[in-house]
C-alpha cells in the first residue's frame, strides 16, 4: 500500500511545480531527505526504487539507466559493489561551485554538486545511498531536476542475499567496466552509457516497471 510518498511523488504531484520552483535548493534537498517511502515500482538485480510520475525509463544495462521527464535526461548508476562493501567516503564542500554540499539521513550519505557546463547549462551530481544521478539542465529547472533526481536516490532499497549471489558469480567483477560512483565529475563530462545499452520501449506512468 502507499502509505508515504517522495518530494517527487508528492510535491510536484499534490502541490504543484509552482511551489518547487519558489523553495530554496536546501529545503527541496531536506525535504528529499526527510521523507519516508515504503514504495517502489521499478525492479533490477539487487535493488528497486520508485520513479515518479512523469518521468520514463528510456534506456537500461546493467546498472545503468536512462531516465526521461521529456525536457532532460537523468543518467543513474546503482553501484551494488560498493553497496556490499559497505565503503565509506568523505565529501569536501567545493566552494568555487555554484552549488555543494554533503548529504546525509540516518546511515545513508552523499552529496550533491552542481556546476557550469555550457550554453547557460549546469550540470548536477547527485549521489546518495550508492546510487548517483548526474543530469545537465538550465538554471530555472535546477529546483525540478534535484527533486526527481532525489526521489529516486533517497527510494533505493538493496537485497542484500541477492546482491550476495551476484558478486559471488564474479558476474560484475570479471564482465563490466565499474563506475567510480564517489567520482566527482565537476564540468568536465558526465555519465554515459556503453554501446551496450538495451533500448526499452518509454514507460509513462508505471506502476510496477520490471
Amino acid at each position: 500500500m502507499k502509505k508515504l510518498f517522495l518530494l517527487g511523488a508528492c510535491l510536484l504531484l499534490t502541490v504543484g511545480c509552482q511551489t518547487i520552483d519558489n523553495s530554496s535548493l536546501d529545503t527541496v534537498l531536506s525535504e528529499a531527505i526527510d521523507s519516508l517511502v515504503d514504495i517502489s515500482n521499478v525492479n533490477r538485480t539487487g535493488y528497486r526504487y520508485y520513479l515518479p510520475r512523469g518521468l520514463a525509463i528510456k534506456a537500461n544495462a546493467d546498472f545503468n539507466e536512462i531516465i526521461s521527464d521529456q525536457k532532460y535526461l537523468y543518467y543513474l548508476y546503482v553501484d551494488i559493489v560498493s553497496y556490499n562493501s559497505n565503503i565509506d567516503f568523505q565529501y569536501t564542500v567545493n566552494s568555487r561551485a555554484y552549488y555543494s554540499a554533503s548529504l546525509s539521513s540516518q546511515n545513508k550519505k552523499g552529496y550533491i554538486e552542481i556546476n557550469n557546463y555550457e550554453n547557460d547549462q549546469y550540470l548536477i551530481e547527485i549521489m546518495y545511498n550508492y546510487a548517483k544521478i548526474e543530469v545537465i539542465a538550465y538554471e530555472e529547472d535546477i529546483n525540478m531536476v534535484v527533486a526527481y533526481a532525489m526521489s529516486i536516490l533517497t527510494s533505493v532499497t538493496y537485497n542484500d542475499s541477492v546482491i550476495a549471489n551476484y558478486l559471488g558469480d564474479d558476474v560484475f567483477l570479471s564482465n563490466e567496466e565499474a563506475y567510480d560512483i564517489f567520482e566527482i565529475i565537476g564540468s568536465d563530462n558526465y555519465l554515459q552509457f556503453t554501446d551496450e545499452v538495451e533500448n526499452i520501449d518509454e514507460i509513462r506512468d508505471p506502476d510496477y516497471i520490471n
